[in-house]
């Protein structure tokens, strides 16, 4: 018998421990409750993959053109710096600029 694994591509997760990270306010996440529908589903029928359309559509992208979804990943790392609070520095305010929430949305599910 072997081992089978199961892969979870997780989304952001509401949670407190991202609440000093105010730019996640105005960015697409899912409930404590959501997130643990997902893992429910992996430990009682151990799929081969739990993932979001988004996910999957990732994982193609970066079979098939590696070089493109590395750009993808590689803008999305700029455009969303550490926070106030990773820095360990007092929090200003922070809003997420258009730019953002529009590449936050169209990414729904993936933690930026």
């Amino acid at each position: 018998m072997g081992i089978s694994f199961t892969t979870i591509n997780m989304p952001l997760v509401r949670t407190p421990m991202i609440a000093p990270t105010k730019i996640y306010d105005n960015l697409p996440a899912i409930t404590p409750e959501e997130a643990a529908q997902m893992v429910k589903q992996a430990v009682i029928y151990r799929p081969q993959r739990i993932a979001t359309r988004l996910g999957i559509f990732a994982a193609m992208l970066h079979a098939m053109a590696p070089k493109v979804a590395e750009i993808i990943m590689n803008s999305a790392f700029r455009m969303f710096p550490d926070s106030a609070a990773a820095r360990g520095i007092a929090e200003a305010q922070q809003q997420a600029s258009q730019e953002q929430i529009a590449f936050a949305s169209l990414m729904r599910g993936i933690h930026w």
